[in-house]
């Protein structure tokens, strides 16, 4: 019984029939109240036209009176004639009531009124009309009908009040079951998650209501998360396999140092290589806590205006001399009068060098590289081409994973940590990256920054 009360069906439910439950008293006191004012307003209305009626015509008074009265037949309506001094001269009313105005209007008295054969009553609707020769008309009605009327009202109303509750609860707990429904289900999937079944999704419906966009969303979180969650074990093994190769060779050699070397200088030749594999694995370790870096935001203070065309100028000239040595040209284009971008000039050199480095490897000798910068839209394209051996479109969702390495790649020199380095920095500048294919096997890397992310003019150097 606790654990229903404590359910957010049984909350919900309550809340349902509780509001209803207020709307429905509200509607009955409007109605109640718009009846008792449409009877007595009826009321009025029939008491002050039958003194209008009965006291047009001196004459007829008495006649018109008797009429009204039904020879005693209507127990609820009364009426009197009086003489100027107030004596009784007609009807069952037998006093003339005190405070009585004479105007023709119906008011409701607190002093009792006496009636022929019965108790003085308290209960009528009086008005009276006096003529010109002092004599008097009063016309009265019992408020019976009103009070019936009230009374039918409130019955009625109370009667509908309780299934209308009882409705109201039975919809709340409809609509309460099939929301639980969900969460259940919504609950043993995140039940799944917690354990370690990162494949679990939770259950979307059909309806696309905000339920089902909310599941969505945690699916899609789910999702990166499964992701980066294999992103971290294969690091983790690549880090692993990176790692001890070098080491292994550094022990491997060390041990043969201690048991064969002679003389000073092969000392000196063995841990010189031991220092070069030690700096590869520093180097590896350097590169992930830099994208870790990257990837947190931790930069975006450093943030200002960047010339990517100086950039892409500057890295060019880094690697003319390594591609010279292999009869590669880079060529550049700028399109002249391009604005800065917002960024770290840092973090955008070293990804254009990581691009630059790629095309450079990966390019045959005579072959050709194309560097590119141009405005997009209201935005700037940056673009690295080469005539390489290109990135079958099976792996180009991968290359940018960390320690990946496509099969082209694999027996070069490099971790696979170059096109990681790339993607963080163009995550952190909110830009996007695309690559495409450069008959007949070359590729191009191209980074695409929006016009969002470029300084307003007012903002800009001159």
């Amino acid at each position: 019984m606790i654990r229903l009360v404590s359910t957010t069906a049984f909350r919900w439910s309550a809340a349902v029939a509780l509001w209803s439950a207020a709307l429905s008293l509200i509607l009955f006191a409007f109605i109640f109240w718009q009846t008792s004012a449409l009877e007595r307003a009826e009321n009025d209305e029939l008491v002050e036209t039958q003194l209008a009626y009965i006291a047009a015509d001196p004459a007829r008074t008495v006649a018109r009176i008797d009429d009204w009265l039904g020879g005693g037949g209507h127990d609820d309506r009364f009426a009197g004639y009086f003489g100027p001094e107030g004596a009784p001269l007609a009807g069952n009313i037998t006093v003339l009531p005190r405070g009585l105005a004479r105007n023709g209007k119906v008011q409701e008295l607190r002093a009792p009124i006496a009636v022929a054969g019965g108790e003085p009553r308290d209960d009528l609707l009086c008005a009276a009309l006096q003529h010109a020769d002092g004599h008097v008309v009063v016309v009265a009605i019992s408020r019976e009908d009103i009070d019936r009327a009230k009374a039918v009202t409130v019955r009625a109303l109370g009667m509908a009040l309780i299934p209308m509750t009882i409705l109201s609860i039975a919809g709340g707990i409809v609509l309460s079951a099939h929301a639980r429904r969900k969460l259940v289900a919504t609950e043993g999937a995140v039940t799944a998650v917690m354990r370690g079944n990162l494949s679990q999704r939770l259950p979307v419906g059909s309806r696309g209501d905000e339920f089902d966009r909310l599941v969505a969303n945690v699916n899609t979180m789910l999702d990166r998360i499964e992701v980066l969650v294999d992103e971290v074990r294969s690091v983790g093994d690549a880090i692993a396999h990176d790692l001890r190769t070098p080491l292994t060779r550094l022990r491997a050699r060390l041990e043969r140092s201690r048991d064969e070397a002679s003389t000073v200088e092969e000392l000196q030749t063995a841990i010189d290589r031991g220092l070069d594999w030690l700096d590869q694995c520093l180097s590896l370790i350097t590169a992930i806590l830099r994208i870790g870096e990257i990837e947190h935001g931790r930069r975006r203070a450093a943030f200002g205006e960047v010339d990517l065309a100086r950039s892409l100028v500057e890295v060019a000239e880094i690697y003319d001399p390594l591609a010279e040595e292999k009869g590669i040209v880079i060529e550049r284009v700028i399109e002249p009068g391009l604005p800065p971008v917002t960024g770290d000039r840092e973090l955008l050199f070293e990804a254009i060098a990581n691009l630059v480095d790629n095309a450079v490897k990966f390019t045959p000798e005579g072959g050709q590289i194309r560097l590119s910068l141009e405005g997009r839209g209201n935005g700037l394209a940056l673009s690295v081409e080469d005539t390489g051996v290109g990135i079958v479109p099976a792996e180009r969702d991968r290359i940018f994973q960390r320690f990946y390495r496509a099969e082209e790649a694999r027996h070069s020199v490099g971790s696979g940590l170059g096109l990681s380095l790339v993607a963080a920095v163009v995550t952190l500048h909110d830009f996007t990256i695309a690559v495409e294919d450069v008959p007949p096997t070359g590729c191009r890397f191209s980074i695409v920054c929006p016009a969002s992310q470029l300084p307003p003019p007012a903002a800009r150097r001159s």
